[in-house]
């Protein structure tokens, strides 16, 4: 059947082609792909155009913003939606602010005494309810490897989240998967994370101890490491792995393994499993 909004998206792909060189020059730079089929490559490729047409970047003093990075960005924004269906799951902002490296921002926080407290913190991203993204370029540039870091996905997973209201760590559910069951893999992780941190603030945790800040930090670090760590996840806290698979409707831990199996490059590379 015929619809507006198809029409729109078959005319948007079709002003703004994507040539396959530059294309595979994104995929170089970005080794977390490795292992997706030629469908979901034919989709990501689709989804980073409409994405990059509905979005838009500010880049600030000191950035620099082709066509290559701006798909190298919108790669990693789209990986997590790949699965999850035509709802505007990027909904409630419209630009992303791209910052040259970290910047200051104004923080504000109420103790338990009611004294207001005041101070600048230095952040790599930022996600705002009803605002923008904002994301230290070095840091977007250092994201899309198997290593257990990815900014973009970081702060993006923050939006999902807000869907609900506030960032709570609780993003909308599908229909098949149920509150109680999420809500006991986090919290139990959560709590395992907060303890060890407690007995030693410095201890080389499994995953980064950031997570333990709250509820919403620990979805948006666990986000990371799923899709760019999942041997690390999985091995750390298996029932937080499965939960998030059934959330983003991806396994790319099965992904890695079928890599590992297949290329003696990630053989030697990715000892984690």
């Amino acid at each position: 059947m015929w619809s507006l909004s198809n029409w729109r998206r078959r005319r948007t792909l079709a002003k703004h082609p994507v040539a396959e060189d530059t294309w595979q020059r994104v995929r170089q730079q970005l080794s977390f792909l490795d292992g997706i089929s030629a469908a979901e490559d034919q989709w990501l490729r689709e989804a980073c155009v409409l994405f990059l047409h509905d979005k838009h970047l500010t880049a600030l003093p000191g950035v620099e913003l082709h066509q290559e990075q701006r798909l190298l960005l919108a790669a990693q924004a789209q990986l997590p939606l790949m699965h999850l269906g035509e709802l505007n799951w990027y909904q409630g902002f419209h630009e992303i602010v791209l910052y040259p490296d970290d910047f200051l921002s104004p923080q504000r926080y109420r103790d338990a005494s009611g004294i207001e407290h005041e101070w600048d913190g230095e952040h790599s991203g930022e996600a705002w309810p009803q605002g923008p993204i904002i994301l230290a370029w070095d840091g977007v540039m250092a994201s899309g490897g198997w290593d257990g870091y990815n900014l973009v996905i970081h702060e993006l997973a923050h939006k999902l989240d807000m869907l609900n209201g506030d960032a709570n760590g609780l993003p909308p559910l599908h229909a098949d998967m149920r509150v109680s069951d999420w809500a006991e893999a986090m919290q139990q992780a959560f709590d395992d994370l907060d303890r060890q941190l407690d007995h030693n603030p410095d201890a080389e945790t499994a995953i980064d101890p950031y997570a333990a800040e709250n509820p919403a930090e620990f979805f948006a670090v666990t986000s990371e490491y799923f899709f760019s760590a999942p041997d690390l996840l999985h091995q750390a806290y298996p029932k937080v792995y499965e939960q998030l698979k059934a959330f983003y409707r991806q396994d790319p831990l099965a992904r890695l393994r079928q890599l590992q199996a297949e290329d003696p490059v990630y053989q030697a590379s990715y000892q984690g499993l």
